[in-house]
């Protein structure tokens, strides 16, 4: 038995809590698809910023922390830290653009942007792709870190661990809804970031490691402490820093570190009592998520370096677990087995299981309001009633969960489904940021950028597939790149940003504006403003046609601008404050912290002169 009397207790209490909050706050979600999918969309800005943060907090997620520590080093986690500069212009820009919409998903978008046929195709294509396809993507990734855990932790089979799961977090989101999801968010990042802080403390402390400043001075770990790669070594430096702070935040399509919103942070935002809560919601959740969370997990990822040097060295270990689980990110879950202790190993457990099940009923529910409202109400059964919408939705969250379970067990690590998601959304990002501001952007141009991300990623992998067979048979490396698989990433993700970008653009200026009056009503609504917009403008001026108010007139995204780079100073200047403070660089972290505050303090001065209501 791996876990004791008093650390199954602790995880039955938790689901007991789990259980309590998500029926308390069902009560009403089964009245209108606008409970069920909104929570009535008057949430505030605390509950909502929380909930972000819990989605992205899955249990899949230290698991990739700990494989890119243990491959690349600290200094490998800018793949991720570097979409804080799209989630910080998402706060300032686009939040209070979403939540004016009042859309009732972000796929509802299309058709008010765009006009025809395409738009609507766009939409139910979209629905269906991300809503079904992509989301159980999403989900089985979650799901293989809990396979995983329940491995270690539990004993569990894979089969078994995922269907006691799935019929628990199918229960509370399918009868509660949002609102049920979004308090118990609340109580559940709460429980799993304490597990994480206590499973970082226990493990540095063990006799093994010895310590922070042992762990810091152990061979296995002392080349791979640099928070930002030296440029010495170019490869690394090019490939996991200068590519995703140039290039990656803005191009790539990343669920939660979508360019412009989109997605369950969308759908937060437009649960949002008003504009206000919508931007505060969105900026605790980069807060918590880039400047407090990482660093427990970076810790056990170090550690396990000492313990678990490489990947034989853990299967050694867990002789009983299958080949393919056996990846880097099995260090993190090694790790806690090995050095918590009773009671604490149970909590701990809580806590991963509480960070799976927050980010998967959220997917759930999120994946469920696409297949709902842009598909079966828009296509299927425009005349349904609320009652068969929201009877339609629990039906589609049994059949995600379905669907994850079964890819969740043939895939191998966290990491490899991180990078093709990467892969495939390569590109077109720069149009879900400029289709706000950019009145020429049509149904076509989000056609084509899809399109174009797909086939040229496909095309750069095969050619990657096919070199690696050639390597292997001992065969010339005849384009002469993926001897270096580092500059090979960076080559085949340019590759795929330009050729999308170009595509897109080309067919942008080839193809017919929308309807002058769909132009017109969209801004209207959202009053984005600037001169991408001036033609618009100009042409309902002449017809006398007033689009908005004089008052309204202000282009107030140049200080949204502002606000995001001294906001995203302020929170990266706090990450590596605790960098340093647990390196003891005490002059460093008093630095970076005075530079958190002044930036913090400008934040705050330009903030108060955005447009909100």
């Amino acid at each position: 038995m791996i876990l004791g009397i008093l650390d199954w207790a602790i995880i039955g209490l938790f689901f007991i809590i789990l259980l309590s909050i998500g029926y308390v706050a069902s009560r009403q979600a089964g009245q209108n698809t606008t409970n069920f999918f909104l929570s009535g969309r008057n949430m505030p800005w605390w509950v909502l910023g929380v909930s972000m943060v819990a989605t992205t907090f899955s249990a899949d997620t230290p698991n990739l922390v700990t494989d890119m520590v243990r491959t690349g080093g600290v200094a490998s986690n800018w793949q991720w830290w570097a979409f804080l500069l799209t989630g910080m212009l998402t706060v300032f820009v686009y939040a209070k653009l979403w939540n004016r919409s009042q859309v009732m998903t972000d796929l509802e978008f299309y058709e008010l942007r765009y006009s025809g046929r395409m738009a609507a195709f766009l939409r139910g294509f979209r629905a269906v792709y991300l809503g079904f396809f992509f989301n159980v993507m999403i989900i089985a990734t979650v799901s293989l870190a809990f396979i995983k855990i329940a491995a270690v932790m539990l004993g569990l089979q894979p089969g078994t661990a995922l269907i006691i799961a799935s019929v628990i977090v199918v229960f509370y989101s399918g009868l509660g809804g949002l609102k049920s999801i979004l308090w118990t968010d609340l109580f559940q990042f709460s429980f799993a970031m304490a597990g994480a802080v206590i499973a970082a403390i226990y493990v540095v402390g063990s006799p093994e490691v010895g310590g922070l400043a042992n762990l810091f001075a152990h061979p296995n770990v002392s080349d791979k402490l640099s928070l930002v790669p030296s440029i010495s070594q170019p490869e690394l430096f090019i490939s996991i820093f200068l590519i995703p702070i140039a290039v990656q935040w803005w191009s790539v399509w990343y669920p939660g570190a979508e360019p412009g919103g989109g997605g369950y942070v969308a759908q937060r935002m437009l649960a949002a009592k008003n504009e206000s809560h919508a931007v505060g919601a969105t900026l605790l959740f980069n807060f918590f998520h880039y400047a407090l969370r990482p660093w427990p997990w970076i810790l056990v990822g170090l550690a396990s370096l000492i313990v678990f040097p490489d990947i034989a060295s853990m299967a050694r270990q867990y002789p009983d677990v299958p080949a393919q689980y056996m990846q880097n990110d099995f260090a993190y879950p090694a790790m806690l087995r090995e050095f918590l202790p009773t009671g604490l190993l149970g909590l701990v457990v809580a806590s991963l299981i509480a960070a799976y099940m927050s980010t998967t009923a959220s997917q759930l529910n999120w994946g469920s309001s696409y297949l709902v409202n842009d598909f079966y109400g828009r296509f299927y059964k425009p005349d349904a009633t609320e009652k068969q919408r929201v009877r339609f939705g629990r039906f589609s969250t049994v059949t995600l969960m379905f669907f994850s379970v079964l890819l969740a067990l043939v895939l191998q690590n966290a990491l490899q489904a991180f990078q093709y998601i990467l892969m495939i959304g390569a590109g077109t990002g720069l149009i879900y940021i400029l289709r706000w501001f950019w009145w020429r952007i049509n149904a076509y141009s989000e056609i084509a950028a899809m399109v174009g991300a797909g086939t040229f990623s496909l095309i750069f992998i095969l050619i990657e597939n096919f070199q690696m067979v050639r390597l292997d048979d001992g065969m010339v490396d005849v384009f002469g790149m993926i001897t270096s698989m580092s500059y090979w990433n960076v080559i085949k993700l340019l590759g795929t940003v330009i050729l999308t970008s170009a595509t897109w653009i080309i067919v942008t200026l080839l193809t017919k504006p929308i309807d002058e009056e769909t132009l017109r009503s969209f801004y209207r609504k959202i009053r984005p403003g600037g001169p991408g917009w001036k033609r618009v403008v100009q042409r309902a001026a002449a017809e006398n046609v007033e689009l908005i108010k004089v008052e309204d007139l202000k282009w107030d995204v140049p200080t949204g601008i502002l606000c995001m780079i001294f906001g995203t100073m302020s929170i990266y200047s706090m990450l590596f404050t605790i960098g340093n403070l647990l390196y003891a660089n005490y002059a460093s972290a008093i630095f970076l912290a005075v530079i958190a505050l002044i930036s913090g303090f400008a934040l705050t001065r330009f903030w108060h002169k955005l447009r909100m209501e």
